[in-house]
């Protein structure tokens, strides 16, 4: 069973139509209700419960009663919501066990109300917004078999590992995150009540999916697994732009770029031991009679070619690079989300290996601001994204300065994630995290210590002394998902349209940079002129040679977000000149064609530059999606 727990000034409910061919029967008085200053319960009954369904309610009871306590509620809302497993109990059964969790909460002294069950209901909901008002949880019948490949003891610790949360200042003030002053941080307030309620369920479509469709940069694929995506040609300019551009700025920082398999022996006593310390479900595959996963990482790749290599105390620290593409994770069918959170992604992915703890947190400070330098880059600046730092009390009293010290790099309040034991391979992990319109946060950048792996895989160097020793080894990635950058960049614009403000890609992103808008056909040979001129300069450019009237053009490069509007008529023909639109200014001037390629010149300089990814003139392309 799966439970979104949510504290709530209130609930209330309508029944719309039967989801089910047979939905419990109801009066017309349960069509409708509503419970005010209560706990909201929404719940999916699954397969595996039926093994013990009783079980499965009592344990269920004791996790409602342990948050109703928590947060002082004294009603309870039991709501059916399928939509947190795709794993479902038979009907009949989900029923049974929705009715016996209401009669047992009532014995318990709760004032209950159940919503009912097989309909489609539309329903309001006041979230309190306190950090324990949204909390999820898991309960599985104790008998239930889980098979080997299916078992991860990551997943299954981190739902059990207590947490103590607080915000850390940059002037080193540690504050519980219940005692803070939140004012002034409101995103970082949204992103501390996500962590702790650790529910990643998408509830509604995040405005991102929206824009990757209007512009047609990616679909869904419906010919294969959910969380793979199809990327049209302009898609594929964006993601290959940043893969291309993250693997420079990697390169540049001075990593070895490497290439390793997507499939591993699931029997290898190395990988076996590391698929139980990392928090990630594995895709399986079979081959005769052998099981393989496809990785979730690279790390698996480049801690067996380290391994295999003889290293030397004057190599370190040592650097690795691989752009995974791509890497796997099972995710829950509910977590899905557009690009946000995906089943096949494409992973920047570089290791490091360390001779001491004293090189490892030299290199992890490096590596934070070479990730705050990288998202800067694809437009996001420390205000559009929240850090959170994690590590053991034993860390933070002995390192305290250099965390204190992270949080004044990046100059605002950091959420801390701290345990009283270590358990995961990591002794400290930092990750920029960027809040949706949805309020769901989403880990960009991420730098961990890992203590365990180089002894786990026999990565050794030799010292000074020739003795052969462990290292310790950094995992990094300095944008985190390519897809996930892109996520971020059109939800950050939805932000600012939602505001007035244009949205935009930054201008070494955009697929088109210029459009070409010939007033009349009698200046075309002028309009195919200017954009050759603006392609020999590698600008990407299209020309609208439509039938479309000149203010309809316009509003259709509006609509596209092109960064420059170019129109030309006899006067410009004449005059060797073009009228410029520039979309952030929303200004009109007439420039040289020089002028306007020195003045994008000036804006895309130092990113890479791939060519135009579709026909020159807008009458030769297809239409990709209606």
């Amino acid at each position: 069973m799966r439970m979104l727990l949510i504290h709530a000034d209130y609930l209330e409910y309508e029944v719309r139509e039967e989801a089910l061919k047979n939905p419990e029967p109801i009066s017309d008085e349960q069509r409708k209700g509503r419970l005010e200053e209560v706990l909201a319960v929404f719940t999916s009954v699954e397969k595996a419960d039926e093994s013990n369904p009783e079980e499965v309610v009592e344990k269920a009871v004791a996790e409602i009663e342990d948050v109703a306590s928590q947060v002082k509620a004294e009603r309870v809302f039991v709501y059916p919501f399928a939509h947190l497993s795709s794993e479902l109990a038979r009907p009949e059964i989900a029923l049974k066990v929705l009715q016996r969790m209401e009669e047992r909460l009532k014995e318990e002294g709760f004032e209950v109300k159940r919503a009912p069950f097989g309909y489609y209901k539309a329903f309001k909901l006041s979230c309190k917004g306190h950090p324990l008002a949204e909390l999820s949880r898991t309960v599985v019948p104790s008998g239930e078999e889980v098979s080997k490949e299916e078992r991860n003891i990551a997943l299954e610790k981190e739902e059990e590992l207590k947490s103590y949360w607080y915000i850390l200042t940059p002037e080193g003030e540690l504050t519980e995150v219940e005692k803070f002053d939140f004012t002034g941080h409101e995103n970082l307030r949204k992103f501390a009540n996500y962590e702790i309620s650790k529910s990643r369920v998408a509830e509604r479509e995040p405005p991102h999916v929206k824009l990757m469709l209007e512009h047609e940069l990616v679909d869904y694929e419906p010919g294969s697994d959910a969380g793979n995506l199809r990327y049209y040609p302009k898609g594929r300019l964006i993601k290959g732009l940043l893969e291309q551009y993250v693997t420079e700025k990697v390169v540049e920082y001075g990593a070895m770029e490497v290439e390793t398999p997507i499939m591993y022996d699931f029997e290898h006593p190395a990988l076996e031991k590391y698929l139980n310390r990392f928090p990630a479900r594995q895709y399986i595959v079979k081959s005769g009679d052998k099981k393989f996963f496809l990785r979730f990482a690279a790390c698996f790749g480049q801690f067996l070619i380290k391994k295999d290599a003889t290293i030397s105390y004057r190599n370190l620290p040592l650097r690795m690079y691989e752009l995974t593409r791509y890497s796997f994770r099972r995710e829950k069918s509910g977590e899905l989300s557009g690009l946000r959170r995906l089943r096949a992604f494409t992973m920047p992915d570089m290791h490091t290996v360390a001779r001491d703890l004293k090189q490892a947190m030299d290199e992890f400070r490096k590596q934070y601001k070479l990730s705050m330098e990288v998202l800067r880059g694809v437009g996001l600046t420390p205000d559009d994204y929240e850090v959170a730092i994690r590590f053991t009390r034993d860390f933070w009293n002995e390192n305290r300065d250099f965390i204190v010290g992270l949080a004044k790099i990046i100059g605002k309040p950091v959420l801390i994630e701290m345990w009283d034991q270590r358990f995961f391979y990591f002794i400290l992990k930092f990750e920029f995290n960027f809040v949706d319109n949805l309020d769901k946060a989403a880990a960009l950048s991420t730098v961990q210590i890992d203590v365990e792996n180089a002894e786990r895989f026999g990565i050794t160097y030799y010292d000074e002394e020739g003795k052969e020793r462990y290292p310790l080894i950094l995992h990094c990635s300095p944008s985190g998902a390519i897809e996930r950058v892109m996520y971020a960049i059109l939800e950050k614009q939805a932000k600012l349209q939602a505001r007035g403000i244009k949205p935009s890609f930054p201008l070494w992103l955009s697929p088109i940079q210029v459009r070409v808008i010939p007033v009349s056909d009698d200046v075309m040979d002028y309009a195919l002129y200017v954009a050759g001129k603006l392609e020999g300069a590698k600008v990407r450019v299209d020309v609208d040679d439509t039938g479309d009237r000149l203010n309809k053009k316009i509003r259709k490069a509006e609509k596209e977000w092109i960064p420059y509007i170019v129109v030309v008529g006899r006067n410009e023909k004449e005059q060797g000149t073009v009228t410029v639109r520039r979309r952030e200014e929303g200004e009109q001037v007439e420039m040289h064609v020089d002028d306007l390629i020195r003045e994008i010149r000036g804006r895309t300089e130092g990113f890479p530059y791939r060519p135009r990814p579709l026909p020159l003139l807008l009458s030769r392309r297809p239409k990709f999606r209606g």
